[in-house]
């Protein structure tokens, strides 16, 4: 039997962050991941760059998810925090992917955490409103694993709902998740070109309202448009993905672009079987995708397709039913929470969940919402911490909170959270969310309460 203070099931951004600030703050702590790195969208799923870091010119995310950024900036591996080209959010963050899977890696054993990988969750034992254990496949067979306090990072909420903890799957009107996308990668782009284009071309770019001398304010391109031309490629019948325009980054290294383009309708992340015919229909729009932006998109003439994922992202799928329930409400108006454990300035972004179209709510310029610890934890499961996409959220709050900044904020709160129920043998409903806050600001972490 192992045994430890905190097990975190996940090794996202938001549960490597949650392991972390456990081990530092003196918990014996393990990350269970299911692929051989850490970084979950970051490194599994192609996503970047990581956005938004920023509440106007105020970096409202720092601690230990604002730390690896410094650490890949040493090595060269990030510019770090840079206008946004696109115009839409405050800052956008490229990195190196390979670069961030050994420093996330760094941080966990420097704490002093464990790391268990390729390793899934089979199952889910509890007894009195609290988890004994979980069960666990790896290659090693099916094995037990026992802790004070588990932390739920697994992104679609797979221990809660394991646990018999309520959840909403979607958006409540009829519970429709927002689109999946598939994340294609491509190097060798000519960025000069795809400049020249957008600057001769401004009348396809209408986010720029005709001015397109923003994309010179930031030395990686970030852009979305190229409205006209796939406008009539999906005319002709070179394109079937719903979605209205082209958008891409170019990460930490010059000439390489993420797209995030595909949109895959009407799949359910929780379904395996689902979640196997999303995969397919998003390397088929991929597909699609290249031979469009290599025959029409000027720039990308000899552009090569480095990868496409690996896995789908995913936006949204469960969201736990948790003491408090955070809403657009809270985040437009800038509600404050006594059990602020993050903030964050990412505005409410909805991907439609019926075809083409991206819905938008912007606080003021420079608002920060905030995020309470009882968004992360249930009435029914005593020592069970949630954190990342999943926590208890309405369908348009979660839209604003789901993004790799601010989860990476939560799981660092919800980290130091586990620890101090496991260290004080408390429940998680019960611990000092004071003494929690105070931890979180020690350890570099934004926090105005």
């Amino acid at each position: 039997m192992q045994q430890y203070d905190v097990v975190v099931m996940g090794g996202g951004i938001s549960g490597t962050m949650a392991a972390i600030a456990a081990s530092k703050t003196g918990a014996k702590t393990l990350i269970i991941e299911s692929h051989g790195f850490l970084g979950g969208t970051l490194t599994a799923n192609g996503v970047g760059p990581m956005m938004t870091f920023h509440a106007g010119d105020k970096q409202v995310i720092q601690g230990f998810t604002g730390e690896l950024i410094e650490r890949l900036k040493r090595l060269g591996k990030s510019p770090g925090h840079i206008f946004d080209t696109v115009g839409f959010t405050y800052s956008v963050t490229p990195f190196d992917a390979e670069a961030m899977k050994h420093e996330l890696e760094l941080m966990v054993t420097e704490a002093g955490g464990e790391i268990l990988y390729h390793t899934m969750l089979a199952g889910v034992t509890t007894e009195n409103g609290r988890i004994t254990g979980i069960r666990v496949c790896n290659k090693s067979g099916l094995s037990d694993i026992h802790a004070s306090v588990f932390i739920d990072a697994t992104g679609d909420g797979d221990l809660s709902a394991l646990a018999g903890v309520e959840y909403t799957k979607g958006r409540e009107s009829d519970g429709a998740t927002q689109p999946m996308t598939l994340k294609m990668k491509m190097y060798n782009v000519d960025i000069p070109k795809v400049k020249e284009y957008i600057h001769s071309h401004p009348e396809d770019f209408p986010l720029y309202n005709g001015d397109t001398s923003i994309i010179e304010k930031a030395p990686r391109l970030s852009v979305g448009g190229f409205d006209s031309l796939f406008r009539k490629a999906k005319e002709r019948g070179e394109i079937s993905i719903p979605r209205e325009n082209i958008l891409f980054f170019e990460t930490n290294n010059p000439g390489e672009v993420i797209l995030n383009t595909t949109r895959i309708l009407g799949y359910d992340a929780t379904d395996a079987h689902s979640l196997s015919q999303a995969e397919m229909e998003g390397r088929k729009q991929c597909r699609e995708l290249e031979l469009f932006v290599r025959k029409y998109i000027p720039g990308f003439e000899n552009a090569v397709v480095e990868s496409t994922g690996p896995n789908i992202g995913v936006r949204g799928s469960r969201q736990i039913k948790g003491i408090y329930t955070l809403t657009a409400e809270d985040i437009l108006e800038q509600r404050l929470f006594e059990d602020t454990i993050a903030h964050s300035g990412y505005p409410i972004d909805i991907h439609s969940p019926d075809g083409e179209g991206t819905k938008h709510q912007k606080l003021e310029w420079g608002g920060v919402y905030s995020i309470p610890y009882s968004c992360m934890i249930t009435g029914s499961v005593n020592n069970l911490i949630i954190i990342g996409r999943c926590i208890s959220a309405t369908f348009e709050a979660q839209a604003a909170m789901r993004t790799t900044p601010t989860t990476g904020a939560i799981g660092h709160g919800g980290g130091v959270a586990a620890a101090l129920a496991a260290l004080e043998g408390k429940n998680v409903q019960d611990i000092d969310i004071k003494k929690v806050q105070t931890i979180l600001k020690e350890q570099g972490a934004y926090l105005e309460v």
